[in-house]
């Protein structure tokens, strides 16, 4: 990773078992030290938290089904292109579409294939904004983080002192954008290792925190059970409301080999990730401030031998 902070954050049997916080925010001279409050840039683990809203949506009946078509709650996209495409496809990268610049087109057919593709993440804030009214990151602060009183949680317009530089590859590397909108539909989510591990407890926890319910169980086994369609290759990931689950084994999984059957995980760009495992009451978490892979990197080794070595600590 190129970076010039990280952070490690271990619950374990309802404790924490590892918190640790290396390095600087960023690599400018007289840097400040990571800490506990620590944000950093997220990248594609803001997914889970829009995984949250639409099972929130799901389960109050704002959205009657993840199998009804998407034209139903955004009829203004092109119909030819988006025919037959379910929300089910866009919670687990089914969908088979891209978009190179304003213009989305299908490149493979629906239900069929699985790829990373940030049109179908997209489709859904917009739906969940249609269907419920409100925003992701409104539903999100609703039911979670005012809540639990979390504060190091949130999508940003503008830095602070408390978030981390992302350190890049190259200066004009132009995969970066610092989006202005605070509706959970960007990519400008900053979080804390310890508020992520505690986000991840809550799923670990089925919604139920110290004897009290935070939010429905149902809403959790939605976004943590898997959702992807029976017509794609059993060698493709698994997906629930955007986790990553592991169920049957896959050659393309991201997560590793020796975690437990029933595990989840989230990861982004950045080199973030956040790994449930039910099975062992386990929620590991690790944080860079980097952006993308150096030449050479392995990455799907990369992220299977976190969940490996974690087993291999228990």
């Amino acid at each position: 990773m190129i970076c010039s902070g990280a952070a490690v954050f271990v619950i374990h049997n309802d404790a924490i078992v590892l918190e640790e916080y290396i390095g600087k925010k960023s690599n400018k001279p007289n840097a400040s030290d990571v800490q506990e409050d620590t944000q950093f840039h997220v990248a594609s683990v803001r997914k889970s938290y829009i995984g949250f809203a639409v099972a929130y949506a799901n389960y109050y009946g704002y959205i009657q089904s993840i199998d009804d078509p998407v034209l139903t709650y955004l009829p203004e996209l092109e119909d030819a292109i988006w025919k037959n495409t379910k929300i089910r496809h866009l919670l687990t990268h089914t969908h088979g579409l891209n978009q190179k610049e304003e213009t989305v087109f299908r490149e493979y057919p629906v239900g069929r294939n699985w790829a990373y593709r940030q049109v179908g993440v997209h489709a859904l804030t917009q739906i969940v904004k249609r269907a419920t009214g409100k925003t992701v990151s409104e539903i999100v602060n609703e039911n979670v983080f005012t809540p639990l009183a979390f504060s190091e949680s949130n999508w940003y317009a503008h830095k602070h002192e408390k978030l981390v530089d992302v350190i890049l590859r190259d200066k004009k590397d132009t995969n970066w954008k610092t989006p202005e909108s605070t509706e959970g539909d960007k990519m400008n989510m900053y979080v804390s290792a310890r508020e992520l591990a505690f986000w991840g407890y809550l799923h670990l926890k089925q919604g139920n925190i110290d004897g009290r319910q935070t939010v429905p169980k149902e809403i959790i086994q939605l976004a943590t059970s898997v959702q992807s369609p029976r017509s794609i290759d059993k060698s493709l990931p698994q997906n629930g409301f955007l986790w990553f689950v592991k169920d049957l084994p896959t050659k393309k999984s991201e997560i590793g080999e020796r975690v437990p059957k029933d595990s989840y995980q989230i990861l982004g760009y950045t080199g973030v990730n956040l790994l449930v495992i039910p099975r062992e009451n386990l929620v590991a978490v690790r944080m860079f401030n980097s952006f993308g892979s150096p030449e050479g990197y392995d990455y799907l080794s990369d992220i299977r031998s976190f969940g490996n070595t974690i087993m291999s600590c228990l």
